[in-house]
């Protein structure tokens, strides 16, 4: 059974002067899952992000979010949505329960039930003891925390996140992606944006962006098993001139150093990679300790979509 969409868009584009900074988008993003948006800096995302919540009118294309056309219908779509954004964007001059409250009012939630959600968003983000603190005062984790209680008070049908977890440690980072699960489990829709390989791994699927384009999607999984590209492990006690000297090759797409390890990507039309890269590796008269195919991972899925140039 095909899952229910809550975001569908069709051909979407969006042109500031002579910039495209998104060309030709189709996106189906089903109800209850986080989606994840992965790209480097300049490839759509956030701008993406912006249309699809209505704060960013098209240059072209159709979108549908819960039901609305977008934008036409953004001003009825605003309750059903809560948006964070990269910068903390509440007030630092207000305390933690101003804000609150602040937020409370602006999705015009009633008295009694302000209060209750107030109570209940405060305690489940763990802010009860910072209630009387003024959010500039607030770490990065607990300012992280406060966003998106506030973008959450209002207990929206869909949570768009534009990279929410670039000022934060790794420990926030684990606790908030968990109170993600929480939230899907609830039935919230999440589209996130992310630079970090290990969030995008926990998203149910991605869309990797590139100059404004999609260049994959699917589940991490699907996409590590579609890659265009082999990889090989090279081991060797000269890691940097053996990098370098593969990265010459017109058969290596790329070349990444971890420790003495080389993760080295090959052309998908290579036959034997791994014999291939140990024959110039030797050829060189250089070391070699280690040489053979491994499984690809989210990273090397990424390399694959924005550099080897396979989109137009």
């Amino acid at each position: 059974m095909q899952a229910e969409v809550a975001i569908r868009a069709r051909n979407l584009g969006k042109d500031f002067g002579k910039v495209k900074a998104v060309q030709a988008l189709d996106l189906d993003i089903p109800r209850s899952r986080i989606y994840g948006f992965l790209g480097p800096n300049g490839s759509g995302k956030s701008t993406t992000i912006r249309m699809l919540c209505g704060l960013l009118t098209p240059t072209a294309g159709d979108i549908t979010v819960l039901g609305h056309s977008i934008p036409t219908d953004a001003e009825a779509l605003r309750l059903k949505v809560g948006y964070m954004t990269q910068k903390f964007s509440l007030f630092e001059d207000l305390t933690v329960a101003e804000n609150l409250r602040f937020m409370a009012d602006i999705y015009t939630l009633e008295r009694s039930l302000k209060k209750q959600r107030i109570a209940a968003t405060a305690d489940r983000y763990g802010l009860n003891r910072f209630l009387d603190q003024y959010a500039g005062t607030l770490s990065g984790g607990q300012k992280q925390r406060l966003a998106l209680a506030a973008a959450t008070l209002h207990e929206p049908e869909l949570l768009l996140l534009d990279e929410p977890t670039s000022a934060v440690d790794p420990e926030n980072r684990r606790d908030f992606w968990e109170s993600l699960f929480d939230l899907v489990d609830e039935g919230t829709t999440i589209l996130v944006s992310t630079h970090y390989m290990d969030e995008a791994e926990r998203c149910h699927a991605l869309a990797i962006l590139d100059q404004g384009k999609l260049v994959a999607e699917g589940s991490p999984e699907d996409l590590e098993d579609q890659i265009d590209a082999r990889i090989v492990i090279v081991e060797s006690k000269q890691p940097r001139k053996v990098g370098k000297l593969l990265q010459r090759e017109s058969f290596v797409h790329s070349s990444a150093q971890v420790g003495n390890i080389l993760r080295v990507m090959v052309a998908f039309d290579q036959p034997s990679p791994d014999l291939a890269v140990s024959d110039v590796i030797k050829k060189e008269g250089l070391s070699l300790t280690e040489c053979h195919i491994t499984r690809a991972g989210l990273e090397d899925v990424f390399v694959a979509a924005t550099r080897i140039g396979k989109h137009t």
